[in-house]
């Protein structure tokens, strides 16, 4: 039997030209790990006469993954921003999550990071800092 832990998933992040080789990030904040958005699969329009008309339209498809302030992995990220910011330029990226506690991998491709907090919020302790990450394509599979 699956049980539903996510302290056992694993992120691994390639960005080409700066990280060549996956990094695994660590340190995740212990409420939020990372979530993705819900997309939408189709677009839907009604008709005069109240015939249901449906299309097909790409998604992008967001990640946020939510690092705790003292995280290694707040290394990487920042790099990753700072190294966009003097190249005026993006570096896109992939990502594989392993959920093994219910048995599936995640491919996660032509990404860009797409927004960040830049420092943590300062209240009683130091809060996490959340980076999201836009990908044309997540597909899924088991790891069996």
């Amino acid at each position: 039997m699956a049980t539903l832990t996510s302290a056992n998933s694993v992120l691994m992040l390639t960005v080409p030209g700066l990280y060549d080789t996956p990094q695994q990030l660590q340190g995740y904040a212990a409420d939020d790990i990372f979530s993705v958005g819900q997309v939408s699969s189709a677009e839907t329009a009604m008709g005069l006469d109240g015939i249901l008309s449906a299309g097909y339209i790409p998604q992008i498809k967001q990640m946020t993954i939510t690092l705790q302030a003292n995280s290694d992995s707040i290394a990487i990220m920042d790099q990753w921003v700072d190294s966009q910011e003097q190249l005026r330029e993006v570096f896109p990226c992939s990502m594989t999550v392993l959920i093994s506690s219910v048995g599936m991998s995640y491919q996660c491709v032509n990404g860009f990071l797409t927004a960040q907090t830049l420092l943590p919020d300062a209240k009683k302790i130091l809060q996490p800092r959340t980076f999201t990450l836009s990908f044309g394509v997540i597909q899924g599979q088991p790891t069996q």
